[in-house]
């Protein structure tokens, strides 16, 4: 899928993928929609915008509901996948054929409140990095979130993970609802994944950039139907692509940080074996101290290389 290249027109795209939304995704686009209009009539600011809403292979009748929309709204287009190819294939495909220079995006099941759409975009201001921020996310902090019990500790812990290995003040690693520059998305595009990880990869990219990201609160409303997410195997994606994209972005912190941690269990093996027997068991000891030291250098060397791209 070719990289989205400007100039893009002052206004805003908002991209859904859809996939099995049968009972949500009219009263959806139908929300988005009003959200449009009312930007584009604001007197102050107004401000243009388009749907495009991504059917990705759906089995139901939400490609045959689309259609029908599509005729009757001048600002949204359909596209139709023939075959499921994921949440970011969805996104990425749509966000390529967008005209506006700010992206947003949702989700088609109910869960998101459209309605805040207007205060993310805003937040963005007039210009990239000028006089607003970079990328604003819906942080599901509200008063009403309602996410399923057995999925808060693995989003808990990936929170936490997201926030240690990038040291930013994540609030909300993969929400669904944001808006952005969509320049920022195609400087970002070769990385960015087919998977449900694209609002994790972004967001890791964008705070490992030095860009300015805002969060707002938002509630999170009960889903509309059943689930796409595969909750154990896309837990452990999302933990390896935050560790993936860290160390894209900041190698030498990560390898650095294996490496000391190689280094001290050098050392306390050491002194626990003289300790215990009157011999330092050299073999183990050195092997973990070479090691710690490979570790160290290929940080520096990851550090050196990023550099050099940055430039």
């Amino acid at each position: 899928m070719s990289r989205p290249e400007g100039p893009w027109q002052p206004g805003l795209t908002v991209v859904v993928p859809c996939y099995d939304e049968e009972r949500a995704v009219e009263a959806t686009i139908t929300s988005l929609i009003a959200v449009l209009d009312a930007l584009a009539d604001d007197v102050d600011a107004p401000l243009d915008g388009e749907v495009i809403a991504v059917d990705d292979g759906s089995r139901d009748r939400t490609g045959a509901l689309l259609d029908a929309l599509d005729a009757q709204h001048r600002r949204l287009r359909v596209i139709h996948h023939p075959t499921n190819r994921g949440y970011g294939a969805s996104l990425k495909r749509g966000i390529a054929q967008a005209r506006y220079d700010r992206i947003a995006i949702t989700d088609a099941d109910g869960t998101y409140p459209n309605e805040q759409l207007p205060a993310l975009v805003r937040s963005l201001g007039d210009a990239p990095g000028r006089n607003g921020a970079d990328m604003v996310v819906g942080a599901r902090t509200g008063a009403n979130v309602h996410v399923p019990l057995v999925r808060r500790p693995a989003k808990w812990l990936l929170l936490q993970y997201a926030r240690s290995m990038s040291r930013a003040d994540i609030r909300d690693v993969n929400s669904g609802l944001r808006a952005l520059w969509t320049r920022h998305v195609s400087t970002f595009w070769t990385m960015l994944p087919d998977t449900f990880s694209f609002t994790t990869t972004i967001t890791l990219a964008m705070h490992a950039s030095h860009l300015d990201v805002v969060y707002r609160p938002i509630d999170y409303h009960p889903r509309v139907g059943a689930s796409a997410i595969r909750p154990v195997r896309d837990t452990l994606r999302f933990f390896s692509l935050v560790l993936r994209t860290t160390m894209y972005f900041r190698p030498l912190p990560v390898f650095g940080g294996i490496a000391v941690l190689l280094v001290l269990l050098a050392i306390g093996v050491g002194t626990i074996g003289r300790a215990l027997t009157g011999q330092v068991p050299d073999v183990i000891t050195v092997s973990l101290f070479q090691t710690g030291l490979i570790f160290f250098g290929l940080g520096l060397i990851g550090d050196l290389i990023n550099a050099r791209r940055g430039r």
